[in-house]
């Protein structure tokens, strides 16, 4: 039970005795305690019409101070989600290819590897084979080397390079490999150097230079690769790029090479990807010491150190495992696979570079078909005489037989066949139609 207020109470009993009296004195007595009891009406109307606007009062301020928190809460709210957008926005991660460009994979068969213990400080590396220059073991703190020595002066152009003493010095690189090292970089603008990795031919042509150069020895590098595309041709793809580099720190190179495919990493990042490159068969290192001008030269040479050489590499990154699939369709399901990217330089019979792609597709079913005979057929549009186009179109499906044979395919299983602008599959009015004829078919026979 609620507890009555005692001066609450008081006050009533005072106005209910008063309003007693009223009914029972005379007529002055009467007037004075009216007067009284409008004056006690009074003070309790006051007092109930301000209990009320307190009421009134606080409830509004309740209202307001909802609207008030309301707001607040809005506001904050508000201001949480722009926060929270501008948060989103400035985490918006970019276009994501780092996993794609970290996927090197070492060989699981070493063929060759040195982390240069046990040498004596001083002494060229016993695993090693000098080329040109000078070479020796050295230490950078708990670490043995190799080093190539530095120019002394500002004239000095001294170029050192070494080779891994194999037993076939030239021919020892699988069709499928990996090869790493590291190398030191310095914390000095005065420590530059030049730094060059080559696969060869046993022929000796250079099939990649890797050039991976230190800038100003501290935080990045500079690389440039020139990679020549097929053993038969001088034709290369080459190209640049920069890498960040860890100053006063052993860096890592790795290289993956699959049948065709080159990747080459810095620190564990992919810098290079080249799709088609001729298959090497051994390689050197070469460092460039020199004057470099602006007062930078290189002044402590060029440390290697943790090469592995393994058969094996990451899996093969078929581009054209769709289009492989395709052609097995196309067999399959119509006896031929019909292509327009095969092509030449115009009026002759001289394979673009581009065609490869195309053609070693090709060359990878039939390699999977040895038992199956194959016409190569060579077509072309109306632009031109017969006299020239019949010619043209059986020098170029000679062309692409060649291209297949020096790709693995059995010479006995290929005939090639120049159609000229005989068998249009499209109108020759059009320079779509056109295209659509210049065309080669390999068809099973």
């Amino acid at each position: 039970m609620k507890k009555m207020n005692h001066t609450s109470f008081s006050s009533k009993m005072l106005v209910m005795a008063l309003l007693l009296m009223v009914g029972t004195t005379d007529v002055s007595a009467q007037g004075f305690l009216k007067n009284l009891k409008d004056k006690a009406v009074e003070k309790v109307k006051e007092k109930v019409t301000d209990k009320v606007e307190r009421e009134v009062s606080d409830a509004a301020d309740a209202v307001l101070d909802g609207k008030k928190k309301d707001k607040k809460s809005k506001d904050n709210d508000a201001s949480e989600k722009e926060s929270s957008n501008k948060s989103q926005k400035d985490e918006t991660p970019e276009t994501n290819t780092t996993n794609a460009k970290s996927d090197f994979v070492r060989g699981s068969k070493v063929l060759f590897q040195d982390e240069l213990k046990g040498e004596q400080v001083g002494e060229f590396p016993s695993k090693w084979d000098l080329m040109d220059g000078n070479c020796e073991v050295a230490k950078i703190g708990d670490t043995f080397c190799l080093s190539l020595p530095p120019a002394t002066t500002e004239d000095e152009d001294n170029w050192s390079s070494v080779r891994p003493l194999m037993k076939d010095v030239k021919n020892y690189l699988p069709d499928v490999f990996t090869l790493e090292f590291d190398y030191f970089v310095y914390n000095n603008s005065d420590n530059c150097n030049e730094i060059k990795l080559c696969l060869m031919s046993s022929e000796d042509a250079n099939n990649l230079w890797l050039d991976l150069n230190t800038n100003e020895g501290s935080k990045s590098g500079a690389l440039r690769y020139d990679a020549r595309k097929r053993a038969d041709s001088d034709d290369k793809v080459d190209g640049n790029c920069s890498y960040k580099l860890t100053p006063n720190a052993w860096n890592h190179v790795a290289l993956s090479f699959n049948k065709r495919a080159l990747k080459v990493y810095i620190n564990g990042v992919r810098v290079v990807n080249v799709p088609q490159m001729a298959a090497p068969n051994w390689f050197y290192l070469e460092s460039g010491q020199k004057y470099l001008g602006n007062g930078v030269m290189n002044r402590k040479g060029t440390q290697f150190t943790n090469f592995v050489l393994a058969a094996g590499a990451v899996e093969l990154y078929d581009r054209n495992k769709t289009d492989l699939d395709a052609v097995a369709k196309a067999m399959e399901e119509t006896g031929k696979f019909v292509t327009n990217n095969i092509l030449f330089e115009t009026g002759k019979a001289d394979l673009k570079a581009e065609s490869m792609a195309e053609i070693q597709k090709v060359a990878d079913y039939m390699l999977k078909n040895k038992s199956v005979r194959f016409e190569v057929q060579g077509h072309t549009d109306n632009q031109g005489t017969d006299k020239v186009n019949d010619p043209l179109s059986q020098k170029r499906a000679e062309a692409i037989v060649a291209a297949l044979v020096k790709l693995g395919v059995d010479e006995w299983n290929l005939r090639a066949v120049g159609k000229g602008s005989h068998e249009p599959v499209a109108d020759n009015k059009t320079e779509e139609g056109r295209a659509k004829n210049r065309r080669v078919e390999f068809i099973k026979k």
